[in-house]
């Protein structure tokens, strides 16, 4: 069992990674190589102290070299699930199980809310994880909802299960090649059923399906893990990043404004700091 969990590569992730490995504790990272796409996006930032008129792709690349430079492996898994366990916690992410004595969540803001009926429908027809729950529907009508083409693979894995996959692809330049695959080229409104999904609504129709797939490199706090208090839309946490739920810290945007590099990093120091007295305490 890992020590520590960190969730999320921004610069909360990023600091506190850093610090897990300077305080020599046993953890677990999860993010993308990419660090962050809203840091790599900036064009300038001017009030990152020690590194002025940064462009978002330098300040990216600085990030992601300083976990390099210190030997810190990153899963490039998105965690779908994080679940209290005796003695601590399971993270679910791909088809694998990640136990932690304690959780720190770097996820920064989703910039949509979900779509009605995604949060009613979650493990009634509505999944986050392909390699999960993919073989449920194994010769079935399926909708794969994906925000990203690095979920591309995720999508040919449930092609090769279902019978009839509509593609919902909300980017630019997919490649989907599956005979079985249908492209739609409209954003979902609404999920609806009775005891479990049955549609997938548009602004002007609906598809009927036996499940779908939502496929995105975020997943909403209160979702991921149940009990965990939310305020406005953000992480609800005190001075020291921890939250409602104990040996559970939060840092960086998903915490609330303001939204700034500095004091994401900031709250990565103190969450890792906050967590090992959490753990001395428990020990």
């Amino acid at each position: 069992m890992y020590d520590i969990a960190i969730v999320g590569s921004g610069p909360a992730g990023v600091s506190a990674a850093l610090n897990a490995k300077i305080l020599n504790k046993t953890f677990v990272w999860f993010g993308s190589n990419s660090v962050s796409k809203k840091v790599v996006r900036a064009e300038l930032i001017k009030n990152y102290p020690g590194l002025p008129d940064v462009t978002g792709s330098e300040l990216g690349w600085a990030l992601k070299n300083h976990a390099d430079s210190m030997n810190i492996e990153l899963i490039e898994e998105v965690v779908t699930g994080i679940y209290e366990t005796d003695g601590g916690f399971t993270l679910l992410a791909g088809n694998k199980d990640y136990p932690a004595k304690s959780v720190i969540l770097c996820l920064g803001v989703e910039a949509t809310k979900p779509v009605d009926g995604e949060e009613e429908f979650l493990g009634r027809g509505i999944s986050y994880c392909a390699t999960c729950d993919g073989f449920l529907y194994k010769g079935k009508t399926i909708a794969v909802i994906c925000t990203d083409k690095r979920f591309e693979h995720e999508i040919g894995y449930l092609c090769s299960l279902a019978e009839k996959v509509y593609v919902i692809p909300l980017y630019k330049n997919y490649e989907i090649a599956a005979e079985n695959a249908e492209i739609i080229l409209k954003a979902p409104v609404k999920y609806t059923g009775d005891l479990k999904l049955k549609s997938v609504a548009f602004k002007d129709g609906s598809v009927n399906v036996d499940g779908a797939f939502i496929l995105k490199g975020a997943i909403p706090p209160s979702t991921l893990l149940h009990g965990l208090k939310t305020e406005d839309g953000h992480i609800f946490v005190g001075r020291d990043c921890s939250t409602n739920i104990k040996g559970v810290f939060a840092a960086g945007d998903c915490t609330g404004r303001p939204y700034q590099y500095i004091k994401s990093a900031g709250e990565g120091n103190i969450a890792v700091h906050s967590a090992v007295e959490y753990l001395s305490e428990k020990a």
